[in-house]
């Protein structure tokens, strides 16, 4: 079994999607861009709900806008500050949660985006932007980005959360919806029983883009599945040891049917982890030493109907995250192998 795992890994990262000039691939180098075209057959009348899938955290936040006015998202004390250039220099070292773009995450096997969205103040137009403490790119340019990558892999499937709005109003909403349907059109799955949700009838119908939409909005629109339907709970702690602890806890009260589920891997920053690392930054302060320890949990989990589903991570690049998070779905084809025994 265990030379079964090596040869399908080696089959599905036999690839390099942006090489580097050594020679040798890292992390976020290695391509997982087909990794669900190559998962076995018998896991393709799976529930996705059941499968082991790997996102990102503030999928978006690999680039902002230094120059943009502080977003809404954020309190008074802290725009009255940003007036001071450097304030927003600091803001931007907490405000990155990822490296790569949306391209490279899906290269890279991630299929869970985490999207905050913002109007922009002063904007004449309706153009909605991605936002974390500081405007990012437009959310029109992100959605292309992601159909470009799905029209050049058919056999892949996404999942697009819009979790959190800020300063949008009714034409804002409608707006920001019109944009997904030109962006990706008939790609859209209609909301239905997420046990429907395999891979053999997502590819039977030409579906790939799965929308969750945390907002009574997604009641007008038969692709806008609802917030409900994607729980993600979160620890909001700095200790490693609590958010294991919340992870498993939270594992063990998923419902079985019914909706996906969410572990958000990831640890956040209290005031005084920021005023301790200002100059650090997210990554150097907090990430960087505690996402291996991370990762060694999640090594340690199993997908299925009460097992984990979809992991998120920050910085998703520093460690072999979504490859682990994929290998997990080689658990389930050990167990069809043990019952044949």
């Amino acid at each position: 079994m265990l030379a079964l795992r090596k040869a399908r890994r080696k089959l599905r990262m036999g690839t390099i999607c942006s090489p580097n000039p050594s020679g040798t691939k890292t992390s976020s180098e290695v391509c997982n861009a087909d990794w669900m075209a190559s998962l076995p057959p018998h896991l393709h009348n799976l529930p996705l709900s059941n499968l082991a899938i790997p996102g990102s955290h503030d999928s978006f936040s690999y680039w902002v806008d230094e120059k943009s006015p502080v977003g809404p998202d954020q309190t008074q004390a802290i725009k009255r500050l940003a007036r001071i250039s450097l304030v927003k220099k600091l803001m931007k070292k907490w405000s990155v949660t990822q490296n790569l773009t949306f391209r490279e995450q899906l290269e890279a096997g991630i299929r869970y985006f985490d999207l905050r969205v913002s109007s922009k103040p002063g904007d004449a137009d309706q153009e909605i932007y991605f936002i974390h403490g500081l405007f990012g790119i437009k959310v029109w340019d992100g959605l292309m980005e992601i159909d470009s990558f799905l029209t050049q892999h058919p056999r892949e499937i996404v999942f697009l959360d819009f979790n959190h709005f800020y300063a949008m109003d009714e034409a804002h909403h409608k707006c920001l919806i019109l944009r997904i349907q030109e962006a990706f059109g008939n790609k859209l799955c209609p909301t239905c029983s997420v046990e429907s949700m395999t891979l053999k009838n997502l590819w039977e119908k030409t579906y790939q883009v799965l929308i969750f939409y945390h907002c009574p909005f997604y009641k007008q629109y038969p692709f806008l599945w609802p917030g409900k339907k994607i729980p993600a709970p979160w620890a909001n702690t700095t200790s490693v040891h609590k958010l294991i602890l919340f992870l498993e806890t939270t594992l063990s009260e998923r419902a079985p049917r019914g909706s996906f589920h969410v572990s958000q891997a990831i640890l956040t920053p209290r005031v005084k982890t920021i005023a301790r690392g200002l100059v650090g930054g997210l990554k150097n302060t907090l990430v960087h030493r505690n996402l291996p320890a991370i990762l060694d949990w999640v090594k340690t989990q199993k997908p299925g109907a009460m097992g984990v589903n979809i992991i998120t991570s920050d910085f998703v690049d520093l460690v072999d995250f979504a490859t682990t998070v994929i290998e997990l779905n080689d658990l389930l084809q050990e167990d069809k192998a043990l019952a044949k025994c």
